[in-house]
């Protein structure tokens, strides 16, 4: 009697270990992490080239408005009471005096923040000339 309560005190304590063994194993497969996640894939530094890796955003800049639209997702930027806005449509105001155009490409999803440059660079009623020019 005692060698087989012996035998069950062994045969559960072998499941005991068995399941902390298990436990304590860490699996990556599949996407799956378990313990320490692998860093996420990072592009070049801001002041390093890019060789093709950040994305460009296109842009149409309206100078005589001072309005950005983007082309992909059709979202328009513009100046009012001090800050930028954003917005599917422009107010009926900035929609009627639009003017040419011209096509700008910026690594930034915020074209405003280069827009005394392309203030600049393209002054209202000179689009006729630069139509269509990249920067």
């Amino acid at each position: 009697m005692k060698h087989a309560n012996l035998a069950k005190l062994l045969l559960v304590m072998s499941c005991v270990l068995f399941l902390y063994s298990l436990s304590s194993c860490s699996s990556t497969g599949a996407g799956v992490y378990v313990g320490a996640q692998p860093a996420p894939k990072a592009g070049p530094p801001p002041h390093a080239p890019a060789h093709g890796y950040r994305a460009k955003h296109s842009y149409h800049y309206y100078p005589d408005a001072y309005v950005y639209f983007d082309i992909v997702t059709g979202m328009y930027y513009y100046p009012e009471g001090g800050a930028w806005q954003v917005s599917a449509t422009l107010p009926v105001s900035l929609s009627v005096n639009l003017g040419g155009y011209v096509t700008i490409e910026s690594e930034s999803d915020k074209p405003y923040t280069e827009f005394e440059t392309h203030k600049k660079n393209y002054p209202p009623g000179q689009t006729k000339k630069k139509e269509h020019k990249k920067k």
